[in-house]
């Protein structure tokens, strides 16, 4: 019997040749969320608030961070997000222009348009890169079932999903989503923090994204260069 822990740690490699282009040691800095009072607040005006200044499609630039055992690799993302169709399509580039990998991705499923020869060999990273982007920038909001707990300067909405749970936190002077966590049992399975929020054309967009897979052991930092809608 195949053990799917391993498979997934030989699939790793992979992202680590495509998702990087240049060997880096520098960790992209974000300012962290400034917390204020939140007890007033009507957790579920403070969700639909943010679904209504969240974009529905757009297309980013972003620098990537990739960590793996220690070792960190950057790179350059081109992302096009229709949150409405849960589509997405993604360019990964190396520092010199040079193209490594396209993918495109919706409730089909995830197709690969281009993948250099020597990455393809090496597993379905599709899968995995498909994965993380729609755990970033699809289902930012919980469903009005959600069950709802406040805190001082927190609004934390849980509800099953899959084989877990997951969780949002809404917290800032925004009231906007700053942590996306998915929970096996009791133990953190990945999380998703979001920072620095700016507006771009009446929408807001967070300026920095880190994912962290516990599970697996490896993070992507993600800083947003330029925006187009």
């Amino acid at each position: 019997m195949i053990n799917k822990n391993s498979l997934h740690m030989r699939q790793l490699p992979s992202m680590l040749i495509v998702l990087v282009c240049l060997y880096g040691c520098a960790v992209i800095p974000f300012q962290k969320t400034s917390y204020v009072p939140m007890e007033s607040a009507d957790p579920r005006a403070v969700v639909e608030a943010f679904r209504t200044n969240s974009p529905e499609s757009f297309q980013i630039m972003n620098t990537i961070v990739f960590e793996y055992n220690w070792n960190k690799f950057s790179g350059i993302g081109y992302i096009y997000v229709d949150t409405a169709e849960k589509a997405f399509r993604v360019v990964c580039m190396n520092p010199m222009g040079v193209k490594l990998f396209e993918l495109s991705g919706d409730k089909g499923g995830i197709v690969q348009h281009f993948v250099l020869e020597q990455f393809s060999k090496q597993g379905n990273f599709a899968a995995t890169v498909g994965e993380d982007i729609r755990r970033i920038y699809f289902d930012l909001v919980p469903s009005p079932e959600a069950r709802v707990k406040k805190k001082k300067y927190k609004i934390i909405f849980s509800e099953p999903a899959g084989a877990g749970t997951m969780e949002y936190i809404f917290a800032g002077a925004g009231g906007y989503l700053v942590e996306k966590n998915y929970y096996e049992g009791n133990t953190l399975n990945w999380g998703i923090s979001y920072y620095e929020y700016q507006e771009r054309d009446g929408r807001i967009y967070p300026r920095g994204i880190i994912l962290n897979n516990k599970k697996y052991g490896y993070s992507l930092t993600v800083k947003l260069k330029d925006v187009q809608t």
